[in-house]
């Protein structure tokens, strides 16, 4: 999974991947204190489009790249940010997908995982090992 950030005027978004399984305990304690949240509740809330959350989320990855960023300069509309599955992620969900449901509701689902996989970004880096990003 991707946290692509886009602010307007930009020409490139940009992308950093997003495993809630792989950050560092000091980033998942900066995460809980931001949005009071339990870090499997912050992960989970993300996921929900929780504001709070992934301006938390995002001014963790800016402070990686910009290290003198403040919390108070994060600001972004809505359509700036996103959450974007891997095409592998996707191919993971999709086969779940083609597992457990059934009839029309089967048909339209893979029709939807259809679609996102054919423009999904291709994380070759991953490929063979896909694991959905919720913690639980």
């Amino acid at each position: 999974m991707y946290l692509v950030y886009q602010p307007e005027g930009s020409d490139e978004p940009k992308r950093w991947k997003y495993n809630p399984r792989k950050l560092m305990s000091a980033e998942r304690e900066m995460l809980e204190r931001r949005t009071g949240l339990p870090f499997t509740e912050f992960s989970q809330d993300v996921l929900r489009g929780n504001s709070v959350c992934r301006r938390a989320l995002l001014f963790m990855y800016l402070k990686r790249d910009h290290p003198g960023v403040k919390y108070d300069d994060v600001d972004f509309a809505w359509d700036e940010l996103e959450l974007e599955y891997s095409r592998s992620e996707l191919e993971l969900m999709r086969a779940e997908a083609a597992e457990r449901a059934t009839g029309e509701e089967r048909a339209a689902a893979l029709a939807h995982f259809d679609a996102e996989i054919e423009t999904a970004f291709d994380d070759t880096e991953d490929e063979g090992k896909a694991g959905l990003p919720v913690v639980g």
